[in-house]
């Protein structure tokens, strides 16, 4: 990682860019299946698939059979594993539902909102060298809790025609039914525009490379929602003298074997503490199996040495990372000051991939600064607010000479004779 010392708050815009990912004709490739897949459908899928998979598939459905085949591939200690995790992240979901509550905002005038499900939603879940089963998780069960009818999940096959059996096992036991066997940004056309097979959704969910990515945003076009932007991920940590270095290392190192284009970061008022967790980050490194990646990520990272905790955390807010770990003493007594995070973990024991695999909290964050301005995935993101309004004689009798002022204001005679007219209607019944 490259190393920094006391910069200058001048400097910390420079020191905050995430590294830049290759565009070249990204946008066209994109935009090109988009047209293919809208207008062939599942033969733009079977092309797409056969071009970027290496497989022809006929049927992109995943069927039972499948998946119960799947489920004999699952060890029984992950899947008591999954099952766990699926505990813990039900359970913190659910704590998320409101009850309604209805407020009398002026006598007589009776407020009230009220949640419905987002009733289509469409869930894409990486495969390739990290299949991430754990974002079925992440966002099968929020979407089940919620009541969303329909649930269409996409995962790229392998060179075998087959989804990581870990995957099918997953939402298998999250209820998910609708699974297909298409990946990259021709799987997020398809959920966009639907298919003969696949049908289109409302919503979409999930992490992907930077096609996958690009794809999601263009289907904002098309009157279809995402969930967050998302990029490569990403993991700040600040430590003090109180911090372990082992731990601080294997914390950053979790987020650079995730991809090249990761990204890591360590504030720290200590140099000492700095240059011991950057041997703990050598020795580790050679010990990983996908340390050829991390070591990429890592020249991408920085190390910077501040003049106190709270200029850490003020730096911290200015970058907005998806993850924040806290590796300091009190830092409970911190938390107060953090404005810009996706996700926060706090102390010596709560590594960032307990949020990613089992504490209960959402793993899908935002990334690249938009931590300043997006939520990471919870509930609600699954469902929409719907406001309610109940007035009665009198409560338009108390509220009705304020609406006519101000649409009168405003010029807008129709909406304040919508008022006028119920009113001399209630004078006339007295």
């Amino acid at each position: 990682m490259k190393q920094y010392k006391y910069p200058n708050i001048t400097d910390w815009k420079s020191l905050c860019e995430r590294p830049l990912q290759n565009q070249e004709n990204l946008s066209e490739q994109v935009k090109s299946v988009f047209n293919e897949v809208k207008i062939k459908g599942d033969k733009a899928l079977k092309l797409f698939t056969e071009k970027f998979d290496g497989v022809f598939l006929n049927d992109f459905k995943v069927s039972e059979t499948e998946i119960e085949e799947a489920k004999k591939l699952v060890s029984d200690e992950l899947k008591s594993a999954i099952e766990t995790a699926s505990e813990n992240i039900r359970k913190f979901h659910i704590s998320q539902q409101e009850e309604k509550k209805i407020v009398e905002t002026t006598e007589g005038v009776f407020c009230w909102r009220e949640s419905r499900a987002i009733e289509n939603i469409g869930i894409y879940i990486p495969g390739g060298t990290a299949p991430l089963f754990s974002t079925v998780l992440m966002l099968g069960i929020p979407a089940n809790i919620a009541g969303c009818k329909n649930i269409t999940l996409c995962s790229p096959p392998d060179e075998n025609g087959k989804i990581n059996p870990a995957i099918l096992f997953a939402a298998d036991l999250v209820g998910i039914k609708n699974i297909f066997k298409v990946g990259g940004s021709q799987a997020i056309a398809a959920l966009s525009f639907g298919t003969e097979t696949i049908t289109k959704v409302d919503k979409i969910f999930g992490p992907g490379n930077q096609y996958v990515t690009f794809a999601k945003q263009l289907a904002l076009n098309y009157n279809v929602a995402i969930d967050i932007p998302a990029g490569p991920s990403e993991v700040l940590v600040i430590a003090d003298e109180s911090s372990i270095p082992s731990f601080v290392a294997s914390d950053l190192l979790s987020q650079a074997e995730h991809g090249t284009d990761s990204q890591v970061i360590l504030l720290s008022d200590s140099e000492t503490i700095i240059n011991e967790i950057n041997v703990e980050i050598d020795r580790q490194l050679k010990e990983l199996p996908r340390n050829e990646i991390a070591e990429i990520a890592l020249q991408n990272s920085k190390s910077i040495l501040l003049n106190s905790i709270d200029e850490a955390i003020e730096f911290s807010n200015f970058y907005a990372p998806e993850h924040l770990i806290l590796s300091i003493e009190n830092a409970e007594n911190f938390t107060g000051k953090i404005t810009n995070a996706g996700s926060v973990f706090l102390g010596n024991y709560s590594p960032e991939s307990a949020g990613d695999y089992a504490s209960g909290t959402n793993h899908t964050l935002p990334t690249n600064g938009f931590a300043k301005n997006y939520s990471g995935v919870s509930l609600d993101s699954f469902v929409k607010k719907i406001t309610f309004q109940n007035i009665t004689k009198n409560g338009i009798k108390n509220i009705g000479k304020t609406i006519e002022l101000m649409a009168e204001a405003e010029e807008l005679i129709a909406h304040k004779n919508a008022v006028s007219v119920r009113l001399k209607y209630l004078e006339n019944e007295n």
